[in-house]
């Protein structure tokens, strides 16, 4: 249980209204997002099975609401599902025409490229070299490594992405510590970007777990087992939620050494639940009861 603390909430607070909410495009995907405060921020990823369309379809969309359901949309573009320069410049005018404002570029999960682009930077450095009016690009980082790169590989390409980038989200990681060291090794090394922090939100406890070993966060996944109350979850089949994790890491949010501007929602798909946990949370710090119930 962690002590209110008034300046942190308010600084937790002002993070989680403004925290982007992950979806994934699926068939069913629009009829949860439309309901979602006005001007809420949304990214939408790509998935390496059906390509970059329904991302950029999705996007089309989402544009299209009325001004009073008006969302603001950040794209994936994910390197490994553009083909080539033709693509890029094809996904960019796209972009323009849509008026995207702020794109997030990842390698991306597809095992085999879809044409010329390997890697984040790949596509970065092309997309400088063409030219856009995308104010705002994030880049991906990883706390605990990447299945392909150790941590000095991850941090060389982090450092040679920061020219063409303008802030940095963390993959999920369960060990607030293990995450506050992190940054702190990485602004020690140079990376200035701002972090947003990537948080899991609310979802199954086995399939939240199953993933994070996928994707590399198998350390922090201990941490995360060790959580008062998991095993009853497992057996309940109640879902995660961030809350823990948000403890481990209220103390350092309002560190300036840190840049942490706010959060990074994974929702899994999960929209009405982990919206419904963000403005529950957001009631108690408004309220000045802060963690003390949470």
């Amino acid at each position: 249980m962690l002590n209110s603390h008034p300046g942190r909430d308010r600084v937790l607070a002002g993070m989680l209204g403004k925290a982007y909410l992950e979806i994934i495009p699926t068939g069913t995907i629009l009829e949860r997002v439309v309901h979602l405060p006005q001007h809420s921020y949304v990214a939408i990823t790509c998935s390496p099975v059906h390509g970059i369309e329904p991302t950029l379809a999705l996007t089309a969309q989402l544009r299209a609401l009325p001004e009073e359901r008006r969302l603001k949309l950040i794209p994936h573009i994910a390197a490994r599902m553009v083909r080539d320069r033709g693509h890029l410049r094809e996904i960019l005018a796209r972009l323009d025409e849509l008026r995207v404002e702020s794109v997030f570029v990842p390698g991306g999960d597809a095992p085999v490229p879809a044409g010329v682009y390997h890697s984040a930077l790949d596509l970065l450095v092309d997309m400088a070299e063409i030219g856009h009016t995308i104010e705002d690009i994030g880049v991906a980082a990883h706390p605990e490594g990447h299945p392909h790169a150790d941590a000095a590989e991850s941090l060389r390409l982090l450092r040679a992405k920061q020219p063409l980038a303008t802030y940095l989200v963390t993959q999920m990681c369960f060990d607030p510590a293990a995450l506050i060291a992190w940054l702190r090794r990485i602004r020690e090394a140079g990376v200035t970007l701002p972090a947003w922090i990537g948080l899991p939100g609310v979802a199954d406890v086995a399939k939240l777990i199953a993933l994070s070993l996928r994707i590399g966060v198998g350390q922090s996944v201990r941490v995360l087992r060790k959580q008062k109350g998991l095993a009853g979850k497992l057996i309940s089949a109640q879902p995660y939620q961030p809350d823990d994790l948000l403890q481990g890491i209220h103390a350092h949010l309002d560190d300036p050494e840190l840049n942490i501007p706010g959060f990074h929602l994974f929702s899994f798909n999960s929209v009405e639940a982990t919206e419904g946990w963000r403005q529950e949370t957001l009631c108690r710090l408004e309220t000045a009861e802060g963690f003390a119930h949470v």
